[in-house]
This record gives C-alpha cells, sequence and structure tokens, in this order.
C-alpha cells in the first residue's frame, strides 16, 4: 500500500500554513512600521541623519570718522576632501563629455591651492570622510576650487577679522583671537554692539556622512553685528603714527604719543602712539605695545602742568597775567631743594614770564599762598585723579593723592607737576578746557553705535563743565602763546600763519623710591589762538639723544599741528597776540 501521497499533502498543508504565518506576521511588521510606528521610526532616523550647527553672525565693522574702514569680517575657507568617494570626475570640455583622472584633478587642485600635488595625492587615499587639504583659504581661491565642480571636495566657510589698515589706529581698534573671541580695545570693549546674534541651521547627511544637498532649514536667521563708529580720523593716525615712528627712532626713545582734541566738541581726533601693534598679527608685538598708553599709561607731566596752576591762582584772585615775583634759582622747602632747569641769578619775572620760562620757583612764589584744598579741586575739576568718560578698558585715572595726604614738599612739587601722574589724554583734555574758554567737554573716541540703517545708537552723553571762567581761560592761553612766540622750545613747535599756544614739559621718570636718568618730554598746546579749533599733546618716553630737555617733543608736536591744521583746511590767524610782559621793574 502506498502512503506516499497522504503524507505529501500534509507536507504541503504545513509548508502552505507557515507560509501564510509568515507572510502574516511580515504584514503585520509592515504594517506597524510603515503606519503605526512610522513617525517615530523617522523622527528616529533623522535625529541619526540631521545634523545641527550654529550659523555666525558676521561681526560688524570699526569705521572712523569719514566711514574708513579700520576693522571689517571677510570669509576664509578650510577645502577639505571625503577619500571614500574619490573618483574620476566626469566633466564637459569643449562641448565634449570627458572623464578626467584623479591625477589629473589632483594637479588643478594643487595649482590653485599652491600645494605640491605629490603631497596632496596620498591625502586622498582612504575609507575617511574628511580630511583637510587646506585652511583658511581666501574668497578667490574657494571660487576657484568651486568652479571646478569636484563632488567630493567640500568647505569649510570661517569669519576672519581683518585690520585693512594694519597697525593704523591698532592701539585703539584692539584685536580678536583665532576663536573670533574679543580680546582688547574697542574690539573688546564694544563686543556687545559689534558681535550680533548667532543663528542656526539643521541639514541631513547621508551615508556617507556627505551633507544632502537641499537638505537645509534654518531654525533661527542670524542677526548680524552693528558697526562702532569712531572720532578719530584714520588719515590723521596715520600720518601720527609714522611722524611718532621717526621721532623714536631719531631720539632712541622707548616710544611716544601724540593725541588731538576738537576744542569745541572734545572729540578724539587721533589718538596716536609709537610702536603700535598690527592687530591682524598681534603677536609680533611686545605685550606692553598691545594696548593703547594714550589712555592706560600715567607720568609725572612736569612743567605743563604749571598752566593749570596759573589758571587756578588766576581764577581764584591770587595771581594775574602781570602779577610780579622774584623767582631764585633755588628755594629750599623743609627739607628739600627746589631749583629751575637753568642756572641764573634772582630774576623779576611777572607770572607771564614764570610760563614763558618755565620757572619752578617762581611758580611756588605765585601759588604758595592758594590753599592745598583749592588747588586739589581746581585739579579734580580739570579732569585729573579720574578716568575720562572715554572709559576705555584698562584706562588710568593717574595718580592725584588727597591733600590731607600731601606731606610739606608734595604741596611745592605738585604745583610744577611732580609727586602726581596723569595720562596723555587727561593732560589734553585740560588743554582743551584752557581753548574752550574754560569749559571741559569729556573726551570722546566713540561717536556711536551704527545700525544697518545708518543711525547711531550708544550715542555718549554730552557733559560740559566750566572750570574757570572765559577770562581766565583766554589769559592762560595768551600767557602759552608768548611760550611759542619766544621761547627757544616753543618757537620750534610753531606752525607758520598760525598763531599757537603750548607748554613744555620734562618730568623725571621714577625708578625705585626715587628718580632715575630718564625723562618724559611734551608739549601740550592749542591753535589757533585766534579761533582754538585744536588742543593736542605729544609725549616722548625717555629719549636718549635729547637729554632733560623737552625740545624732544617740539619737532613732532610742530609736523603733527601743521597735518592737522592743514588736512581740516582751519584758516590762518589775522590777528596779533596782547603785548603780555614777560618781566617787571
Amino acid at each position: 500500500m502506498n502512503h506516499a501521497g497522504p503524507v505529501s499533502a500534509r507536507r504541503i498543508r504545513l509548508m502552505v500554513t507557515i507560509s501564510v504565518i509568515l507572510v502574516a506576521v511580515f504584514a503585520i511588521r509592515l504594517i506597524d512600521f510603515q503606519i503605526v510606528r512610522a513617525e517615530s521610526i523617522n523622527e528616529t532616523s533623522l535625529e541619526k541623519r540631521a545634523v545641527t550647527m550654529t550659523i555666525p553672525a558676521v561681526r560688524g565693522d570699526i569705521l572712523d570718522a569719514n566711514g574708513k574702514v579700520l576693522a571689517t569680517t571677510v570669509y576664509r575657507y578650510d577645502i577639505n576632501a571625503a577619500p571614500a568617494i574619490v573618483r574620476p570626475v566626469e566633466k564637459v570640455i569643449d562641448g565634449i563629455s570627458q572623464v578626467v583622472s584623479v591625477e589629473s584633478v589632483v594637479q588643478e587642485l594643487a595649482s590653485i591651492l599652491e600645494l605640491d600635488a605629490a603631497e596632496l595625492l596620498p591625502k586622498l587615499i582612504g575609507t575617511s570622510h574628511y580630511v583637510n587639504l587646506k585652511k583658511r583659504v581666501d574668497a578667490e581661491t574657494h571660487r576657484q576650487i568651486v568652479e571646478l565642480g569636484i563632488p567630493w571636495i567640500f568647505s569649510d566657510a570661517h569669519q576672519n577679522r581683518l585690520y585693512p589698515n594694519g597697525a593704523v589706529a591698532g592701539n585703539l581698534t584692539g584685536f580678536v583671537g583665532t576663536d573670533g573671541d574679543a580680546l582688547a580695545g574697542i574690539e573688546r570693549q564694544f563686543n556687545a554692539c559689534l558681535a550680533g546674534v548667532d543663528g542656526k541651521e539643521s541639514f541631513e547627511k547621508g551615508v556617507d556622512g556627505i551633507k544632502i544637498p537641499a537638505s537645509t532649514v534654518v531654525l533661527q536667521e542670524a542677526r548680524a553685528g552693528q558697526n562702532v563708529v569712531l572720532t578719530i580720523d584714520a588719515d590723521l593716525q596715520y600720518q601720527a603714527q609714522q611722524v611718532l615712528a621717526s621721532e623714536v627712532r631719531r631720539l632712541d626713545a622707548d616710544w611716544a604719543t601724540a593725541v588731538v582734541i576738537e576744542v569745541k566738541t572734545g572729540r578724539i581726533v587721533l589718538a596716536a602712539e609709537a610702536p603700535s601693534v598690527d592687530p591682524n598679527n598681534p603677536g609680533k608685538s611686545k605685550p606692553e605695545e598691545r594696548g593703547a598708553r594714550v589712555f592706560q599709561f600715567a607720568f609725572e607731566p612736569g612743567s605743563t602742568m604749571k598752566a593749570i596752576t596759573a589758571a587756578t591762582a588766576i581764577e581764584t584772585g591770587y595771581a594775574n597775567v602781570g602779577t610780579p615775583v622774584r623767582a631764585p634759582y633755588s628755594l629750599r622747602v623743609f627739607d628739600h631743594t627746589i631749583t629751575d632747569s637753568f642756572g641764573h641769578p634772582a630774576t623779576n619775572w611777572t607770572l607771564t614770564g614764570v610760563l614763558r620760562f618755565s620757572s619752578n620757583t617762581g611758580t611756588i612764589k605765585i601759588a604758595e599762598n592758594i590753599p592745598a584744598k583749592t588747588r586739589y579741586e581746581y585739579m579734580e575739576r580739570f579732569g585729573f585723579g579720574k578716568p575720562t568718560a572715554v572709559a576705555f578698558e584698562g584706562e588710568t585715572r593717574g595718580v592725584l593723592n588727597h591733600y590731607k595726604d600731601w606731606d610739606g614738599v608734595t604741596n611745592y612739587t605738585t604745583m610744577f607737576g611732580q609727586a602726581l601722574s596723569v595720562s596723555p589724554v587727561q593732560m589734553a583734555s585740560a588743554y582743551q578746557t584752557l581753548a574752550n574758554e574754560g569749559v571741559r567737554l569729556n573726551p570722546v573716541l566713540v561717536a556711536g553705535c551704527q545700525d544697518s540703517d545708518g543711525n547711531l545708537t550708544a550715542v555718549p552723553k554730552e557733559n560740559a563743565t566750566q572750570v574757570v571762567s572765559a577770562a581766565t581761560a583766554n589769559d592762560v592761553m595768551h600767557m602759552l602763546e608768548k611760550v611759542v612766540e619766544q621761547g627757544g622750545i616753543g618757537q620750534a613747535t610753531a606752525v607758520s600763519g598760525y598763531r599757537s599756544a603750548g607748554k613744555t614739559g620734562t618730568a623725571e621718570i621714577k625708578e625705585g623710591s626715587g628718580y632715575g636718568r630718564y625723562y618724559a618730554a611734551s608739549f601740550y598746546g592749542m591753535a589757533p589762538v585766534d579761533n582754538p579749533q585744536y588742543a593736542m599733546g605729544v609725549m616722548i618716553y625717555k629719549p636718549k639723544q635729547v637729554w632733560q630737555n623737552s625740545m624732544a617733543a617740539a619737532a613732532g608736536y610742530q609736523k603733527i599741528l601743521s597735518q592737522v591744521l592743514l588736512a581740516n583746511r582751519v584758516p590762518p590767524s589775522t590777528g596779533k597776540s596782547p603785548d603780555l610782559p614777560t618781566e617787571w621793574k
């Protein structure tokens, strides 16, 4: 009897049953994946494919008063490749489709990137999805690479801070690090204005790790930073830095500064120094040269302070331009002997003559009866002992000890600029006050934060303080005019066609507990006297070719003042200076 038939039938039924069950299972799973769990599976898949990246906000520019760019942002590109998908490239050349070998493509890449093809080719071998070929190429190089149309070449864009004028105003602009963080100067002080707000975007990448075209979704738009507008004139800043650099070399000095302030606005036209930092490469400069000495360094001003003492004496009624004194060469004050800078017999000078000849002893004779409290208060009103309203980062307040802390000698030495210290900007601001009929204006370096429509915000508050009367200020200015007209050093600062006024300063530099052999030579003044437009000062630190003589500052002062007056087309003077006797009989 043959049993094969029924057995085969049972096996067939079993196989069919199993097949039906398997199909049902797969169907259920398919329904589960495609319908029931489709959304969560897609989300999980997207999470694995999707990448979220920050869109860096473009940093705002730093501009000079005329809109010239001092700092801006450009893009640099890292050129990368995906070795795992490197293959010959199909191109249309002269209307004919051709396949270009990898070796030929590498030759083109090497030529554009200025690399050795023999070193470039090995980088393109392997299973990696990323290898860097060259970092931070410029936009033109990037464009040439893109035009090659190589599918396995891609790039990453990076913002790069560029200072088109190099070291011009580098002491003011400051600089940013390679990571884009603001590290110094206006860059850091006004980072909130310049930085903007970063955005976000997401995109999908394929199994090869390469970004899928057209998959980018912007989650948050980046908001570009705003511009910071300075009050300086970049051309005049450049010229002043050139003059100072030349003077530092000529005089074998450590460094030099120059400050020019617009008398009627308080705006800083230039705040130059040499050496200065090139913010494109701050690492090339010494650490002490990467800041702004015009704001951050304090020095004993020496005889330039005598103009402030004279203003105080006139304003408080203790003297006038013709007040007579008999000034000896030396005076004994407590246990200290104070002398003039040159030998002379006891001489009959007026207050005008005391300034003209820069007599220390004569200054004491003029001011010795003014209460210390009164002189201290006027020095404060002139802006000494506190930072300026510019509030530049790291700005010094100088040193102005309270009058109650003055000893007997200090009470006298402060009259002619010792036992206190000032910044170059503070002293220029004091001379702006004298040139502006006694009205002190806050020095201004930043005009404001400029939006995309050109509107300025964060505009500094105007603040005018009547420090001394117009009559007093004009008297002092006319006395200082005699320094330029008659003084040997002062005459070297004169600009042909313009009446100008100013005062020399030669201050000993502290070393340890006393004074050393080096000096800070300066000249501060204003011009034109008949219609004052600019107050300025030049300071040369440790000149080694001109000893104990403020002549070191004269040449630089004259050159920079000439440039400022001519560049701004200031009309020449027409009047004559008043007749102020320097001696009495």
